[in-house]
């Protein structure tokens, strides 16, 4: 079967979840990287490894691929099932689908910086484009009072950031500036997208931090005098990156009448997950279940490349990495858990759980 109708099936057998009118719960709209794309890429003209629509993406839930970056679903694939809301469609899939339970605007690749891998994905900015274009379309069929009133209930789910960085590691392009000063530019256009979200009636944020790009298959095949280790040139973004988030995000409630966020600390919890495999369910924390090379880092999941045919693991369950840089679906559906309900220790920030913005009217 081509790929034009495994994804025609794919939005038919879904069709009918995407038509349930869901009023018990708070609709969920969807920005960012690869962590959240449910299938933007699958419609946008780009390059291979930013696409996930072919075998043997997707072969543990729904059989076939999705465009999701894993082989099974994704964070919030897991907390739309938590909140009581059907799986969110993408924003580009054809067919008219309902949006008002949410939408997706993630695009794998992506990153807060126009610049980031330009032309081949949709930029935060871009996405907030698409949100506007969506303001639009409820107000035509609800009304402007109602459209208004379900972006305000509505929790805002980011991830982004992860793909600046990989950018910049494999780039030129911001050679002439410091971490630090990079670090600040990413922050600088999340902050201006969520204000303008929130001027527009956004209210409740969700927040998943930066995971340590420099630990991923890629990065350690990619190093490849440094025994297999993280990638030491890319260690200090993430780092960063976090610690600015986490400063932004407070300055923000401060300034910012009704302001309400969460922030998971995925990269402490991945970080665990890596170091430690057997403590939370795994055999395998630092080498990929699919892909080639060293740590099958090498980006070839389902196709030959020029370093040969890829390698694909027995049990899937085993592995925290699916592929060089993305995770499988048992460890995305342990972090959406963390992030429902967890605000204790360091797996969290923000006086706020998800399930708690979810709550809130």
């Amino acid at each position: 079967m081509n790929r034009q109708i495994q994804f025609l099936v794919f939005t038919l057998t879904l069709l009918p979840l995407l038509l349930v009118q869901t009023s018990a719960t708070n609709p969920l709209f969807i920005f960012g990287d690869t962590i959240l794309d449910v299938g933007n890429n699958n419609y946008i003209k780009t390059i291979i490894d930013a696409q996930a629509n072919f075998w043997p993406y997707g072969i543990t839930f729904f059989d076939f691929p999705t465009g999701r970056f894993s082989d099974g679903r994704l964070i919030c694939d897991f907390i739309a099932e938590k909140a009581n809301l059907p799986l969110i469609p993408p924003f580009l899939q054809p067919g008219n689908p309902d949006f008002s339970n949410g939408v997706n605007f993630a695009s794998a690749g992506a990153g807060a910086l126009v610049q980031t891998f330009q032309g081949k994905v949709i930029n935060l900015h871009t996405q907030l484009r698409n949100f506007k274009k969506v303001e639009v379309m409820l107000s035509e069929k609800i009304g402007e009072v109602e459209a208004k009133k379900m972006v305000s209930k509505a929790v805002h789910l980011f991830s982004v950031g992860a793909d600046d960085y990989m950018a910049v590691v494999n780039s030129t392009l911001f050679s002439g500036f410091t971490a630090p000063q990079y670090v600040n530019m990413v922050i600088g256009n999340l902050t201006s997208v969520i204000t303008e979200i929130y001027r527009r009636g956004g209210r409740k944020f969700a927040f998943i931090n930066v995971p340590q790009v420099a630990c991923m298959p890629e990065l350690r095949n990619e190093n490849v005098h440094g025994n297999g280790e993280c990638l030491k040139e890319a260690w200090i973004y993430p780092i960063l990156h976090n610690q600015a988030l986490g400063l932004a995000l407070a300055q923000l409630e401060l300034e910012l009448p009704g302001f309400k966020y969460s922030l998971y600390d995925l990269y402490t919890h991945l970080q665990h997950m890596i170091e430690q495999p057997s403590k939370f369910g795994y055999k395998e924390g630092k080498t990929a279940c699919c892909g080639t090379g060293e740590y099958r880092g090498i980006a070839s999941c389902g196709r030959v490349s020029e370093f040969g045919n890829f390698e694909l693991c027995k049990d899937v369950n085993d592995y925290v990495f699916w592929d060089s840089t993305h995770l499988t679906d048992k460890a995305h559906n342990m972090f959406a858990i963390e992030m429902w309900s967890n605000k204790t220790g360091s797996l969290s920030y923000g006086s706020y759980t998800v399930k708690d913005l979810f709550r809130l009217p």
